[in-house]
């Protein structure tokens, strides 16, 4: 996985680069906020790692021009200034992640990982995936001409299949992102949500989009 880190101060950037590297992470460093920016813009990374406070031009301006040009690469926000109201600007910025400095190396090699395993969710307000359509604001999803009717757990339930279409979702990661359980428990709750879920969204007369992958879990099938 390639990182960027912007990052002013030279003796953090290059325990940042050793301790990734050791890691399995290709590391490339700025040390400016123009050049973070400019490498930025060139594209190739799969994270960032931005300094609050850069010479030239500050962390939060350098991630909000980014997401401003629909650039969504998943950016973890490093800083002295660790006070709620810091780490509110810097995810108001498009910061997905907020790591006050001093910081372990271990939390922020962990942080990456779970940034790099989520997937990049769009901002936008509505969700078009194959034939459905789903808008976030007014909760409104339909398939084609027919619009579905959709409780409040079908929504959210569906709104994570659209996010991952054509990937193999098992119902521990749909217990822990869907329901929020921190645990796992021995349950058919799944199940029988994605089957109320998919006589909504599959018709009688039309392709059927969810599918049970046999011992494992669901996917939402749209590639062919």
């Amino acid at each position: 996985m390639r990182v960027l880190l912007i990052e002013d101060d030279g003796k953090i950037a290059q325990d940042v680069r050793e301790e990734l590297a050791a890691r399995g992470f290709s590391v490339a460093i700025e040390e400016t906020g123009p050049a973070g920016l400019h490498r930025a813009r060139q594209g190739g990374f799969d994270v960032l790692v931005v300094d609050r406070l850069l010479p030239g031009l500050d962390g939060l301006a350098l991630i909000a021009r980014l997401r401003e040009e629909g650039n969504r690469v998943p950016v973890l926000v490093l800083s002295a200034l660790s006070a709620v109201d810091d780490r509110v600007r810097g995810l108001k910025a498009g910061g997905d992640d907020y790591l006050g400095k001093p910081f372990a190396m271990e939390e922020l090699a962990a942080r990456l990982e779970a940034l790099l395993r989520r997937p990049i969710e769009t901002r936008e307000s509505v969700l078009r995936v194959g034939p459905i359509v789903m808008d976030l604001i007014d909760r409104h999803v339909s398939r084609g001409a027919r619009e579905i009717e959709l409780l409040p757990r079908e929504f959210r339930l569906l709104e994570y299949l659209l996010r991952r279409p054509d990937r193999v979702l098992t119902r521990d990661m749909l217990l822990e992102d869907v329901w929020r359980y921190r645990f796992v428990p021995r349950t058919n709750l799944v199940d029988v949500h994605i089957g109320k879920l998919r006589r909504k969204v599959d018709a009688p007369d039309e392709t059927p989009l969810i599918h049970s992958i046999r011992g494992v879990g669901f996917m939402l099938r749209i590639g062919t």
